[in-house]
């Protein structure tokens, strides 16, 4: 079990595993069946990416809003609450601004951290989720405090900062991308093409009392759940399971 540590220079950053939100950024309630409308919690490959993360909480108290109009920003607090010194925004560029963190993440040789969009700025339709710039910091020899990069919002919409909302997270990734990549071989392309056909075939006996048709006329079925558990149960039946604890 890897260990991260943290040093806090303002507690509401509260730093945690990223949660699924339901109701909430990833959808509401509706369950799996006919007529429902899909939700971002009904795909696992989205759930299980999602919950990679470290998400960072705004920690200020009241809400902040980010505009850029006419080339210039605007850091904004709609309540009005000017009392203290103001969050530590400021313009980066043009086209960015910044965010100093107070948080100081520290992890074990050989992994980063890696600065990264929190997975509800995928699913905001009103556009107004803070959009982090992709930055890795090797943490287990820098201790600084550090800032991180936004993207300017579109046109017309405002970034919202709110308090207790996350907006952005880190994940932690090996410190050098040592693959390479190459084609399969023949034989192995092989393989994985008849083991895809088997798993299509089997589809209609495995997702057979999991499938239904959302809203918009989507078909869903619970296949990949289904392999994936089976999956998991052969990892700790092995002692395997890199989600078990020791």
């Amino acid at each position: 079990m890897m260990r991260i540590k943290y040093r806090l220079f303002r507690p509401a950053l509260s730093p945690r595993r990223t949660k699924i939100e339901v109701p909430g950024w990833a959808g509401v309630k509706e369950p799996r069946q006919d007529g429902s409308h899909e939700q971002a919690w009904h795909c696992l490959p989205f759930v299980e990416g999602a919950q990679y993360g470290i998400e960072i909480l705004y920690p200020h108290e009241h809400e902040l809003h980010v505009a850029q109009r006419e080339g210039r920003f605007f850091f904004e607090q709609p309540s009005g609450a000017q009392d203290g010194e103001p969050p530590p925004f400021r313009p980066f560029g043009e086209g960015y601004y910044t965010y100093q963190l107070l948080l100081d993440l520290k992890v074990p040789e050989g992994v980063a951290v890696r600065a990264e969009p929190h997975p509800r700025y995928f699913l905001s339709e009103a556009n107004d989720v803070p959009l982090a710039v992709p930055a890795l910091l090797r943490t287990s020899w820098w201790p600084m405090i550090n800032f991180v990069v936004f993207k300017a919002p579109p046109a017309g919409n405002t970034h919202v900062f709110r308090p207790g909302e996350p907006f952005m997270q880190f994940s932690v990734v090996p410190a050098e991308p040592s693959f390479t990549l190459e084609p399969m071989e023949a034989e192995e392309a092989a393989e994985r093409e008849m083991q895809s056909r088997r798993i299509h075939a089997s589809r209609d006996t495995l997702g057979k009392d999991t499938q239904w048709v959302s809203s918009t006329n989507t078909v869903f079925d619970g296949t990949y759940r289904r392999i994936l558990g089976a999956a998991r149960a052969r990892d700790r039946a092995s002692g395997n399971d890199t989600n078990e604890q020791p």
